[in-house]
């Protein structure tokens, strides 16, 4: 057995790989694969159906929220957002948290001002800023809930409830993984590659009310009232990576939907760091406890000339995926939905294995 620790694209659940490479050969007992069927036929519509009807059932959406799978992956969805909702001469308010929301940042300064109200780019990203002050004339305020490649996630969104603007997040690391009030974001978008589903498609959400208002033309396939007129088939869907994010919606929904999975998400969570504190090889990177993320956790060896010697030992033990970011370089530990925590307990065998040895 492979014990899957890749921050994306990363583990999917054993019956969505077994469902999916059905329908490849042969879909729906239709004598055809899901990969050449009509995206117009009531094959693949009645996929598409229940893909966003899942959503909503799943973040218990309210009928202003609609539902798309657009291609382009979070990254077009930093321009394409400012470009739906900010005027050349209107400001956007900006979280700077990590690689992610610095992404962001650089596109949204293409199509207006950014102001952005909180930074922990001094400290190379290893906890959240606390205090800033969001500017009451800002279309929106856009925060990147969960940073994969420095292991920080917002836990409390009191304060952009609070901020008194339209929310804009970028979940793509933790999207479905804990309860929250999805309904008090005004748009929310997400890679699938890490809890939905598979590479090529992102999941949009979006409150209808605030499109239309921009001054600038909008191309056709930018525009999300376009999408959301046309059902997300606006061009060809991506048909087979929308279909593999029905299935893992529905395994999320059998499974007793976002409140079971957060349970579980947190005893990884917890089993792993509680793992990290214990042993004195190993330092967490976060300097804040409350800052770290239950989806990425961060760490490195005390001793750096043994990280080869812990990345051999997983390797024999058929963990992959642990290595860090090239960016930051350490270790990372991607804790997604399909992870089973039997997976967290073999690493966390390993590592105080490893301690005893050479601690």
């Amino acid at each position: 057995m492979m014990h899957n620790f890749n921050a994306g694209p990363s583990i999917l659940p054993q019956e969505v790989f077994k469902q999916a490479s059905e329908a490849i050969l042969n879909y729906n007992n239709s004598g055809l694969s899901i990969l050449e069927i009509g995206h117009r036929t009531d094959l693949f519509q009645a996929v598409m159906d229940e893909a966003i009807a899942l959503v909503k059932e799943l973040m218990q959406l309210d009928d202003q929220h609609e539902v798309l799978f657009l291609h382009g992956g979070a990254s077009t969805q930093f321009f394409q957002i400012p470009m739906n909702l900010l005027n050349d001469n209107e400001i956007a308010a900006y979280t700077d948290t990590g690689t992610w929301s610095a992404k962001a940042i650089k596109e949204a300064k293409i199509f207006g001002h950014v102001e952005v109200v909180c930074s922990a780019k001094e400290s190379n990203y290893n906890r959240l800023p606390k205090q800033f002050t969001v500017p009451k004339t800002a279309k929106y305020l856009h925060l990147t809930t969960n940073e994969t490649i420095h292991g920080v996630q917002w836990h409390d969104f009191t304060p952009f409830y609070e901020a008194g603007v339209p929310l804009v997040a970028d979940m793509s690391s933790d999207i479905l993984s804990r309860q929250m009030d999805f309904n008090k974001f005004d748009l929310i978008y997400a890679g699938a590659q890490k809890n939905v589903g598979a590479a090529g498609v992102n999941l949009v959400v979006v409150n209808k009310n605030i499109l239309g208002k921009v001054n600038r033309k909008l191309a056709s396939m930018m525009d999300y009232r376009n999408h959301i007129e046309n059902g997300s088939m606006l061009n060809t869907p991506p048909v087979f990576a929308v279909y593999v994010c029905m299935l893992t919606l529905r395994w999320l929904k059998n499974l007793g939907g976002v409140a079971a999975i957060e349970k579980i998400n947190n005893q990884k969570a917890q089993l792993l760091y509680n793992t990290i504190d214990s042993l004195p090889v190993f330092k967490g990177t976060v300097i804040n406890k409350e800052d770290r993320s239950s989806m990425n956790a961060c760490f490195v060896l005390d001793n750096a000339d043994l990280e080869k010697e812990f990345l051999t030992l997983c390797k024999q033990n058929n963990v992959i995926g642990v290595k860090g970011h090239r960016s930051v370089g350490g270790f990372r530990i991607s804790l997604y939905n399909a992870l089973p925590l039997a997976s967290v307990q073999l690493l966390t065998d390993l590592m105080k294995d490893f301690a005893n040895k050479k601690g």
